[in-house]
Order: structure tokens, then C-alpha cells, then sequence
């Protein structure tokens, strides 16, 4: 007599989405057990400031590239590595919490190659967003804006769902829209930089990149495209 493997109760999350908070986790560790002289010896007590030092995302840098026509590996990696890199473990855990919920969300709908994707290239639009946008003199450093692209991919699920069932496709904007509200309040509260920008871009991109990555995509652009 064979018997059939009941379902799990708990789904479990996507190996991608499980390696991506551990690369985050694991250097935000490194930084942690360094500053405290765990290991690493006495110059790991700097390896944080280094690191933001070296792979932060930079408006000055990002001007003096375009100004110039040079585009050196060395600054070129900071508009990716800027996502890894965070100013504190507070930063770093409420990072990971949203990668697990936005990434396994989009990551069973969109594939795993998809959903990196839309995190990586998220980050980048917000990198972008947040140089043309502010020309803020103050680097970038957090995985918020590709956070947030997770979000617009989220949010491009909902907006789908909803017009399927006749809803209003507003409604997926909520989520947005909330955080969006509490940043703007703690920024009037306790003042702020202007990191929101490169959030909201974050998730500008993410929505956008949706339309291509979500699964029939491109079927769907096709057939608009030939319909007009």
C-alpha cells in the first residue's frame, strides 16, 4: 500500500530568496562580530565605515562619471553593492524581514531568476532615481529601494489580480502609500534625508519591470503592440 505525503502546513520560502537574506545577514554579521573584536583583530572594528566608504552609492561620483565619460568597475559596483551594505543592524533585520515576505510573494509567481532580478535592477533604479532626482551629497547605503522594487512587484501582482476579478486596481496601492506616509511623518517628526526618493523609485522600477518579468509578460506586450 503506498501512501501520499501530506502537504506541509508551512510553505516554505524560495532556496533564492532564503540565499539572498543570508548574503545580506552574513556581512551585516561579519560587521557586528568585528566591531565587537570577535574576531577579525583591531581593524576589523572599521570594516562598517570601509565598507560604506567603498560601496556606498555616491551623487558626487555618479556626476563626476557622467561629466567625464569615465566609468571605472571600482564605482560602477556601487550602484549594486550600495543594497548590501547597512548602517546598522536595525537597518539590516527590518531589510531581511521585507525580502522574506515581498521576495517569497513574487518569487513563487515570477520565478526565482526573476524575482533577483527585480531586486538587483530595483536597487539600481533607485541609485539613479536618487542621483537625478536629489543630487544629495549624502551616499546611499541600505537594501530599502530594491526593497521597495520587491513592493512594486507585489503591488503589480494585486493590480492584476484585482482587474481580473473587476475590483479597483487602486486598492493594490495601499501598501505603498502607507509606507510612504510613515516615512513622510517621521521625516516631519525627527527629520530625515532623502532616502524616500530612492525608495519610491525603487519601486517605481520594480512596478515597471513587472510588466515584463511577470509570467505572459511579454505575450501581453506583443499583442498590444500589434493591436495599436
Amino acid at each position: 500500500m503506498e501512501y501520499q505525503k501530506e502537504p506541509s502546513p508551512v510553505n516554505p520560502l524560495p532556496p533564492v530568496v532564503v540565499a539572498l537574506v543570508l548574503i545580506i545577514m552574513g556581512i551585516e554579521a561579519g560587521f557586528s562580530l568585528g566591531a565587537r573584536g570577535i574576531f577579525g583583530g583591531p581593524e576589523a572594528v572599521g570594516w562598517r565605515l570601509e565598507a560604506i566608504q567603498t560601496y556606498s552609492f555616491s551623487s558626487d561620483i555618479f556626476w563626476w562619471m557622467w561629466e567625464t565619460g569615465q566609468w571605472p568597475t571600482e564605482h560602477l559596483i556601487r550602484f549594486v553593492s550600495y543594497s548590501f551594505v547597512h548602517v546598522a543592524f536595525t537597518q539590516t533585520l527590518f531589510v531581511c524581514v521585507f525580502v522574506l515576505a515581498m521576495g517569497k510573494m513574487v518569487g513563487e509567481i515570477f520565478g526565482d531568476l526573476a524575482m533577483v532580478l527585480v531586486f538587483l535592477v530595483s536597487g539600481i533604479g533607485g541609485a539613479v532615481g536618487y542621483a537625478l532626482l536629489t543630487q544629495s551629497s549624502v551616499p546611499l547605503i541600505g537594501g530599502f529601494p530594491a526593497v521597495y522594487g520587491l513592493i512594486g512587484a507585489f503591488t503589480y501582482i494585486l493590480w492584476r489580480q484585482l482587474s481580473l476579478v473587476g475590483a479597483q486596481q487602486s486598492r493594490a496601492f495601499t501598501l505603498i502609500a502607507f509606507l510612504m506616509g510613515i516615512q513622510l511623518l517621521f521625516g516631519l517628526l525627527f527629520g530625515g534625508t532623502l532616502d524616500w526618493v530612492a525608495d519610491l523609485c525603487g519601486f517605481a522600477t520594480g512596478f515597471g519591470l513587472s510588466f515584463f518579468l511577470a509570467p505572459g509578460g511579454w505575450a501581453r506586450i506583443r499583442n498590444h503592440i500589434r493591436r495599436e
